[in-house]
This record gives structure tokens, C-alpha cells and sequence, in this order.
């Protein structure tokens, strides 16, 4: 009984949708009014018949009046017309279309869109075709109906696309990419909706490109289009696959262009690319001479613009000469002391380890000092020139006096300028090695804490210590 009851709610829910359907396609055909629905779209068509949309907008209010009071008799006797024909459903969303466009209330333009988005559904309905018109009205909603970028949008044009597959239209990909974009930046999309997405409107461009050749560049430009609009989120969405398949053809067209060369590799690498692949091998062959040879220019300008790097590189190429010429160049053209600093500091280091020359390298050193308090690598240097020095500075004691000097400007160093301490410490281990013999303090009388002057050129005044 209870079977009965259910198998019955059911007959009747089924008999109520279909009688829903078939009152929504309804023709004039046969109908007791259909000379009143023929007439009725006599006179409405010619209003809207091969119109754009901005001709209708652009009708006066009373020849709107006509059509629209006519359509709407039409469409309410027969919503299918003879049977044949669309048009009732057609022409009736673009004659709300236009009451949407010339309102500016808020509560209208809602009541408007909504009755243009059920003309679509009952169109489908009464003549099928489903897909497209669910294109068309995902279309609608995105740009002419207020919805932007509402994920409601995207629902739809995801079913229109599901259902047409290779039918799909080219229009389709612009208000689509916005979504994915928008959608996917909002968190509403996950990375895979995007990019199963973006596989299938591929595989959609791909068959038409191919095979339907009147439409073939559509399809090409609606995919420019769709990458164009995927930019801002492309790097987190996508690997290697998908930049390939992008960049790939850009590389192909123009191989011996130097920036597609540089964009295509550098951005296929950034994006996971097997190296051992035989297209990145290429790319990477390719990109390294490029790379070198415009480096190489790059190089060759600036050396001849910046004497500081011109000098920096000599020094590295042992062309002491020419790098002193060019560091003193560099300190006639700068205009802050940490340049200049940094200049008298390399001529000091030149002077020091290739030309042997103490007195000279100190006396710079001195002067990248004096240029740029707190920096402790010119007393490192001073430091190196004592502690290379010293051998010639007469007998023992002199010897380890010049030490002790050494030893205290590296001490000095790092007392100011703590981000050198390591390198300090370095000398300091070194230099304490070559501190007095007790013994031989003893036999000149001296004491540790007394002063003491070092001998040859050196002149400093050190602080005695002896070794423990």
C-alpha cells in the first residue's frame, strides 16, 4: 500500500513536469488563439528582426511599447511559435535586455536578468540544444548582466563547456580566463579546477584548429587570450608541462631572437624543466653563448665607462700597472668618500703583495682610513704590511717589535669594525706568534706594559707583551 502511495506521488510529480514543459513550448499551432499569436508576432517582428542589440536599446518608447506589448502576447500564447523557430525566446531577451540597459534601478535590472536567464532555460527546454545556449547565457551573465565575476558564472560556462566539448565557441575563453583568474585568486577555484580547466580549452582549441579551418585563427587568438589573462596566477598554477607547451612555439618562431631565447630558457628552468631533455639541451647550448657573448659586451662597455670596475678586473687579470692607473682614475672621478676609500684600500693591497712596496702601501692605507671611519680591513692591511715588513726591520727585538705593531692594528680592527673579526682573528693568531722572548726583554731591561719604539721606517709605538 505504502509502494502504491510513493509509485503514485511519483506518476503524478512526472506528469506535472512534463505538462510544465510542454506548457512552456507551446506553439500556435492548432491552438484556439493562434490567429491572435500569429498576429500578435506580425507585428512585433519587424521591430527586432536582423537588429543589434544597440538598435533595440535605441527605439523610441513607443515603437518599443509596440513590440514589446506583442512579443509578450506572443510568447505567452505560444512560447515556441509554430514550433520551428526560436524566435519568441530569442527576441524576448533582447527586448529585456534593453529594459535591463535602460534602467538604472537596481530592483529592475535584477527582475530583467533573471527573466532573460529563464527565457535561456526554457528555451532549452522547449528546443535542446543545451550546451550553446547555456554558453550564450553564461556569456550574458558575465557581461551583461551584472553578475561579473560571480561563481554562479563560471558554473555555467563549466557546464556549457562539459556538455559541447569540441563544439565549444572561441567566445567562450575570454569571460572563462577572467573566472579562472578572479576565481582562483578569490580561493573559490582550487588549483586543479584551473587546471583541468585550461587542459580542456586547450584540447577544445587544438581539435579546431585543426579541423575547422574558418574558425581556426578564432581559436588560436582566444588561446593568446586566455594565457594573457592567466599571467598573474600562471607561475603558482602550472609546471613545466603547461610553460612548454606555451613558450616552446614562441621559441620556434624566433630562434635566434636574444630575448625570446633568454625568457623562454630562463623560465622553463625556474619552472622545474628536466635539464636532459633534448629541448632544454638545445635551449641551454643556445642561451650560454648568447649569455657569454653579452656579457662579454656588457663587460667590455663597462670597463670603458666605470674605471673602479675596469680596475677591479685588471687587478683579477694581474695587470697591476694599469689597475693602479685606473683605481687612481676612479678617485679623481668619485664623488663619495667610500669609493675613494675603497680605491686607495686596492692600490694599498697592489702595492703590498705584488710590488713589495710597505711604506707607500701604508700611506694608502691610511688614506682609505681617513675616508671611511669605522671600517677596519685598511688597519687589517696595515697590519699585513708590518707583519711582512718586520723580517727587515734589523735585529731580533726590532723584528718582534714590528710584530707587536702588526698585532695591535689588527687588534684595532676588529675593536671597530666587528664584521671583520674572523679576518682579524686570523692575524691575530699569526702575529702573536711573533711577540718578545721574555728572556730578551729581561736582557734589555724592559718590561711587559712598557712602551717601546719600533725601529726602521715603521716608527710606531707599541705596548710591550712577551710570549706565554
Amino acid at each position: 500500500m505504502k509502494f502504491q502511495r510513493i509509485f503514485a506521488m511519483s506518476l503524478l510529480l512526472s506528469l506535472f513536469h512534463i505538462l510544465s514543459i510542454q506548457a512552456q513550448c507551446e506553439t500556435w499551432v492548432g491552438s484556439p488563439k493562434e490567429e491572435e499569436a500569429t498576429n500578435a508576432h506580425v507585428v512585433y517582428r519587424p521591430f527586432v528582426k536582423d537588429k543589434e542589440q544597440d538598435e533595440i536599446d535605441a527605439m523610441s518608447d513607443a515603437d518599443f511599447k509596440i513590440a514589446f506589448d506583442n512579443w509578450k502576447k506572443a510568447y505567452e500564447i505560444a512560447p515556441a511559435a509554430d514550433g520551428e523557430r526560436n524566435f519568441h525566446f530569442t527576441d524576448g531577451r533582447m527586448l529585456y535586455q534593453a529594459l535591463y540597459n535602460k534602467t538604472d534601478d537596481e530592483a529592475k535590472k535584477k527582475e530583467y536578468a533573471q527573466k532573460i536567464l529563464d527565457l535561456y532555460d526554457q528555451e532549452i527546454k522547449c528546443f535542446g540544444d543545451e550546451a550553446y545556449n547555456l554558453g550564450l547565457k553564461g556569456f550574458d551573465m558575465f557581461f551583461y548582466l551584472g553578475y561579473g565575476f560571480d561563481k554562479k558564472v563560471y558554473d555555467v560556462l563549466k557546464e556549457s563547456i562539459d556538455k559541447g566539448g569540441n563544439a565549444s565557441g572561441y567566445y567562450l575563453y575570454d569571460p572563462i580566463a577572467q573566472l579562472l583568474t578572479e576565481l582562483y585568486q578569490n580561493k573559490e577555484l582550487t588549483k586543479d579546477d584551473v587546471t583541468q580547466m585550461v587542459d580542456k580549452l586547450d584540447a577544445i582549441a587544438e581539435y579546431n584548429i585543426k579541423n575547422n579551418p574558418d574558425e581556426a585563427q578564432d581559436y588560436k587568438d582566444a588561446v593568446d587570450n586566455l594565457e594573457a589573462y592567466l599571467q598573474p596566477i600562471e607561475d603558482e598554477v602550472f609546471d613545466c608541462a603547461y610553460f612548454k607547451k606555451k613558450l616552446i612555439p614562441e621559441y620556434k618562431a624566433k630562434p635566434d631572437d636574444i630575448k625570446t631565447l633568454e625568457y623562454v630558457y630562463l623560465k622553463l628552468k625556474e619552472r622545474g624543466c628536466d635539464p636532459n631533455e633534448p629541448i632544454m639541451q638545445e635551449l641551454s647550448a643556445k642561451y650560454k653563448v648568447v649569455a657569454e657573448k653579452i656579457n662579454a659586451e656588457l663587460s667590455a662597455k663597462k670597463r670603458l665607462e666605470d674605471p673602479m670596475y675596469d680596475a677591479i678586473e685588471l687587478q683579477k687579470e694581474g695587470k697591476y700597472d694599469q689597475a693602479i692607473k685606473r683605481y687612481n682614475e676612479a678617485i679623481e672621478e668619485a664623488t663619495d668618500n667610500d669609493a675613494k676609500a675603497q680605491a686607495y684600500y686596492s692600490i694599498g693591497s697592489i702595492l703590498l703583495w705584488q710590488k713589495g712596496q710597505y711604506q707607500s702601501a701604508r700611506a694608502k692605507a691610511k688614506k682609505a682610513a681617513s675616508l671611511k671611519p669605522g671600517w677596519g680591513k685598511p688597519y687589517l692591511l696595515i697590519a699585513d704590511i708590518y707583519g711582512k715588513a718586520s723580517r727587515g726591520c734589523g735585529d731580533s727585538w726590532n723584528q718582534r717589535l714590528a710584530m707587536l705593531a702588526a698585532l695591535e692594528k689588527a687588534y684595532y680592527a676588529k675593536k671597530i669594525d666587528p664584521s671583520i673579526a674572523d679576518e682579524a682573528n686570523k692575524r691575530i693568531s699569526i702575529f702573536s706568534k711573533g711577540k718578545p722572548l721574555q728572556d730578551e726583554g729581561f736582557m734589555r731591561g724592559v718590561k711587559e706594559g712598557q712602551k717601546a719604539k719600533v725601529g726602521c721606517w715603521i716608527g710606531e709605538t707599541v705596548t710591550i707583551q712577551f710570549q706565554k
